[in-house]
């Protein structure tokens, strides 16, 4: 409601209510009356501390309990703190546990196909087996056989098989997946061989070598057939350069006497060596 020629009404106080919401009373008290609630000491002047806190106000009879603190560290609740544990010796390393790459290195009829398939299957990790041999006869027309005679074409070709190992090896460890790859890489060809696995690979490789006496890898080569199967001649030379190896650095598995499942347990714990202390290579 609202008067001819004047302001709006105030509203009707009601008791035990305060003003209306969005309304304020006209009146204006230019500061608190003497004996009214304390007025806030004004800011300080710039340039001046500010003066220290008063005291802080506990209940009566209430004890005085200092502050726990030290310095501006708050101590943590309850008894004191714990003296730190030494820390233990590290476990041995689990090599049928961990993520690897491996290169098992040996002569044709040395083994090195079954015990990488076995020790693979047995893994508690996922494993895949590359197999060189496997990826070069992925060339069905105008395969170059070495049986043939090694030439540009068979290199060539050999080349191109252990690049596709490494991208492949390089894929499955990116995704978690373990690998063991086979070659027989010979010693008195570093860059090609060994140094061509760990360009593909990585430094993290693991080389191991395979290597029975020749009269047990004639006899596994006479049980092949194909062009995997040599001739003993050509199987005794590759026999004699892998002998190179001795005194390498790299650890070397004589399996002439194990079978394969005796022989992918010594290839654990060759492999756990060589994660403790890998080898120069």
């Amino acid at each position: 409601m609202q008067h001819a020629g004047g302001s709006p009404l105030q509203p009707p106080h009601r008791p035990g209510h305060g003003p209306a919401d969005g309304w304020s009373p006209p009146a204006h008290h230019p500061g608190p009356r003497q004996g009214s609630v304390p007025v806030p000491a004004p800011p300080p002047a710039p340039g001046y501390p500010a003066p220290p806190p008063g005291p802080t106000q506990r209940p009566a009879g209430a004890p005085h309990q200092p502050p726990d603190t030290t310095g501006h560290v708050p101590l943590p609740p309850g008894g004191p703190v714990a003296i730190p544990s030494v820390p233990q010796a590290p476990a041995a390393p689990d090599p049928a546990g961990t993520t690897l790459a491996v290169l098992l290195i040996g002569p044709a009829g040395a083994g090195k196909t079954s015990v990488a398939k076995y020790w693979a299957d047995h893994r508690r990790v996922p494993t895949a087996h590359i197999s060189l041999d496997d990826v070069r006869e992925w060339v069905r027309s105008g395969f170059a056989d070495p049986q043939t005679g090694w030439n540009d074409h068979s290199e060539a070709q050999y080349r191109l098989a252990r690049r596709t190992c490494g991208f492949a090896a390089r894929n499955f460890l990116a995704n978690g997946i373990s690998c063991i790859l086979d070659d027989a890489v010979f010693p008195d060809r570093p860059v090609v061989g060994l140094g061509g696995w760990k360009r593909h690979v990585g430094p993290g490789l693991l080389p191991v070598v395979l290597l029975p006496g020749l009269d047990i890898v004639l006899e596994r080569n006479a049980e092949r057939s194909g062009n995997r199967r040599l001739d003993d001649e050509e199987v005794a030379r590759i026999h004699g350069r892998m002998a190179g190896w001795y005194g390498s650095g790299l650890p070397i598995i004589d399996n002439s006497q194990l079978g394969i499942p005796e022989t992918a347990a010594v290839l654990d714990d060759v492999l756990a060596r060589s994660i403790a202390s890998p080898p120069s290579w």
